[in-house]
């Protein structure tokens, strides 16, 4: 059976405006290094792209619920290409002012007012693309179920993330430091094109994308009544609760590591900006690999231990990053954390698109990414924190550490709440319970 043009109209979408995004992942945090070394500020760089996770995700699956899913994601990336067009003129006609991060003050030199201007520019600038990004992501993923049929959707939703995890880490970040090398403003203008041609592809895509209203004659009216339906309904779901818990704890660990992952990569591994564009590659090579087998994967040891399985190994390669000063054992960690992760992600966003009612989707998946994606800003505050607490007590280098060490425990720590929760046995309660749910009432 094939996926059809629609979803491949989707694909090349997402690929386009991931290539942007891996761009914008090297971009932003090398801009905002070029006026500051202090942790906090980098950390609050990626505080506020995912702050909106916390602040919107739950009006957001009310709006998905309510309008045209295509179109909403569509203007989303519209509004993406707008902003990410206007930091670009900025930093145009700043960038001859900008420095080498490596001439940049100490992190504990406080911040000269014209880079406090650039540095309320970029938390501004991310703040506004997080929010977008929450309404288009979760749009585009509730699109899915009405693009292919719920028995491909896991070779459909791998086959996206490969290609998304190559474009995100493998060809972005090396084509921005490149990039970066020839003028700041330039990553900010490409990334600002691959929105607005993804816009214009998911528009192109045909059908009408408005949920039924007819398929739940029971629904709320009020924004709010419809809002509290989808957190009642995740909330006492036995699978996709526990679920939810674990991505936010995985989630939260892992901004944690990665809130002052630029400077950890300037100042223990010693690199310039094609090397830390480079070092990101290796998350793609295990992207692309995770998407690949995860259908494979999940045949022979089960969804359930295939969760537990990927817990566990990204907090072993979460420690192992941290301890590391060599480049290519972070790069091999990133390769095998990356890969698992996506076969999480593979396994999840699938439960959740063949067992979710599509009327609900947007809700529920708005109130799991809430509690999944809402832990990020929390996990990149207390990256920063971290750093800027850990410098005194045991030098710069075992500061920049700590996070990843400490990300690594508490993932480590997650693998007993998830054992008997997230197995197999769950799983498949899960699916039989849906399909009592979704019977037909015989007349």
């Amino acid at each position: 059976m094939k996926l059809g043009l629609n979803y491949w109209k989707l694909w090349v979408a997402s690929v386009i405006s991931n290539l942007g995004d891996g761009v914008a992942t090297i971009a932003y945090p090398w801009l905002a290094s070029s006026v500051t070394r202090n942790p906090i500020h980098i950390a609050a760089v990626a505080l506020v792209t995912r702050l909106p996770w916390l602040l919107f995700s739950l009006p957001a699956g009310v709006i998905t619920d309510r309008v045209d899913r295509r179109k909403l994601a569509a203007w989303m990336d519209v509004v993406r290409a707008i902003v990410t067009l206007g930091v670009a003129f900025v930093v145009l006609a700043v960038q001859p002012d900008l420095a080498a991060p490596e001439s940049v003050a100490d992190g504990s030199a406080a911040v000269p007012s014209s880079a406090g201007l650039l540095l309320a520019l970029v938390y501004f600038a991310a703040l506004l693309l997080g929010t977008a990004e929450v309404l288009r992501d979760n749009s585009a993923q509730t699109l899915m179920p009405s693009i292919v049929d719920k028995k491909q959707l896991e070779k459909a939703n791998g086959q996206l993330w490969g290609a998304e995890m190559v474009m995100n880490s493998f060809v972005g970040p090396p084509l921005a430091g490149v990039l970066l090398g020839i003028a700041f403003s330039l990553p900010f203008f490409v990334d600002a094109g691959s929105f607005a041609v993804a816009a214009a592809l998911v528009l192109s895509i045909s059908g009408q994308f408005k949920p039924d209203k007819n398929t739940s004659p029971s629904r709320p009216q009020s924004f709010m009544g419809e809002m509290k339906e989808g957190v009642r309904w995740l909330w006492s779901h036995p699978l996709f609760r526990p679920m939810a818990i674990a991505l936010g704890v995985l989630n939260g660990t892992s901004m944690m590591a990665l809130a002052t992952f630029v400077l950890f990569a300037q100042e223990v591994l010693e690199l310039d900006a094609t090397g830390f564009g480079l070092l990101t590659t290796g998350v793609a090579v295990g992207g692309v690999l995770g998407s690949a087998v995860a259908h494979r994967v999940t045949k022979s040891f089960g969804q359930g231990a295939t969760l537990f399985g990927s817990i566990l190994i990204m907090a072993v390669g979460t420690l192992v990053s941290g301890l590391t000063s060599s480049f290519w054992v972070f790069w091999s960690m990133g390769l095998i954390t990356s890969g698992v992760a996506v076969i999480w992600n593979v396994i999840t966003v699938s439960l959740r698109q063949s067992l979710i009612p599509d009327h609900l989707l947007g809700r529920v998946n708005s109130v799991y990414r809430f509690v999944g994606w809402g832990m990020m800003p929390i996990g990149s505050l207390l990256g920063g924190v971290v750093v800027a607490v850990g410098a005194p007590l045991v030098g710069r280098e075992w500061a920049l550490r700590w996070p990843f060490i400490l990300a690594g425990i508490l993932t480590l720590g997650l693998y007993a709440y998830a054992l008997p929760r997230l197995n197999s046995r769950k799983i498949e309660e899960a699916k039989t319970l849906s399909a009592t749910r979704h019977r037909p009432t015989e007349a």
